[in-house]
């Protein structure tokens, strides 16, 4: 079963957190999860805001950014091109949802990108966006 998870998911599976937890007991069932360039570039940012407001040190950092790679080097994760029709669809997404769901750019790009690439699961830690991607037939944790 293919599952989608936002960087919200990569990030609390890397730093522990309070959803570190759940992140672990659902990667036991060992799922194919999307990685994209999305990923890494929301990926990289979260992490220098760790160090940013001093809850990492940059080597904390370049050891958190090692075992991201590790793991993209070994297939953990399943790498994969941005969808091409991710932009239309997430702006039909904010169209049709985020009036009601408050839903931002990212929760809308996310959900757009696991269906274009017909994803079953969609794992995220934000309630809204957990909504939208419901509100879209996939299941979430």
């Amino acid at each position: 079963m293919s599952t989608y998870a936002d960087t919200s998911f990569f990030v609390s599976v890397y730093i522990e957190d309070g959803h570190s937890d759940l992140a672990d007991k659902l990667l036991s069932s060992n799922p194919r999860i999307f990685f994209l360039p999305l990923h890494l570039a929301e990926w990289t940012h979260a992490i220098a805001q760790q160090v940013f407001r001093g809850e990492m040190s940059r080597h904390e950092a370049e050891a958190v950014h090692s075992d991201l790679e590790t793991d993209l080097e070994s297939g953990l994760w399943v790498q994969t091109g941005f969808p091409e029709h991710a932009f239309d669809l997430c702006a039909d997404l904010a169209r049709r949802h985020s009036p009601t769901l408050g839903t931002r750019t990212l929760d809308s790009l996310h959900v757009a990108c696991a269906l274009e690439l017909n994803a079953e699961r969609f794992w995220t830690f934000d309630e809204r966006q957990a909504k939208l991607a419901r509100a879209e037939g996939l299941k979430t944790a």
